[in-house]
């Protein structure tokens, strides 16, 4: 199976940024993460090793799944992780009970309608800078990140799937 290029460019969180987003979504050894466009897995990989969740990784770009997986073994986090090389539009994450997604604002409201016929009440969903168009956020933060004499606004956007 051939897959397209990937939609976006690869843009790696920060530690600060990851521990943000776990930290919004209220991540428990109970929860089941997914990564829509999961990179190199940083996200997926800290939230294994320091709260004990399962989580699964979804990438266009094999190099990056392979990446993923690398890492994950080396921080002895790969029987709690899996990643696949899948377009997420074709990817089934109803068993999730978290989210997490950095993707573009039309990738955003293309992924919509699939978040809310697959997904559980109660699931939380994080995006990071991009919003999901009329749907409003329970919560927004937003905070700057400081790296090598740069800084980065950071927003995050939390919803949950409701009854």
């Amino acid at each position: 199976m051939t897959f397209p290029k990937p939609d976006i460019a690869y843009i790696p969180c920060t530690q600060k940024i990851v521990e943000a987003i776990l930290e919004l979504a209220k991540i428990n050894s109970q929860d089941i993460l997914y990564d829509l466009g999961s990179g190199d897995g940083r996200i997926l990989i800290t939230a294994a090793k320091q709260y004990g969740t399962r989580g699964v990784g979804i990438d266009i770009d094999l190099t990056r799944i392979e990446e993923a997986r690398l890492k994950a073994l080396k921080n002895g986090v790969s029987q709690q992780l899996e990643f696949y090389q899948q377009d997420l539009f074709s990817s089934n994450f109803s068993d999730a009970t978290v989210i997490f997604i950095y993707l573009l604002p039309h990738l955003n409201l293309r992924l919509r309608p699939q978040l809310w016929k697959q997904l559980k009440p109660g699931t939380r969903i994080i995006s990071r800078d991009f919003d999901m168009g009329d749907w409003q956020p329970l919560q927004q933060l937003k905070f700057t990140v400081e790296e090598e004499e740069e800084e980065e606004q950071v927003t995050l956007y939390y919803w949950e799937i409701a009854n």
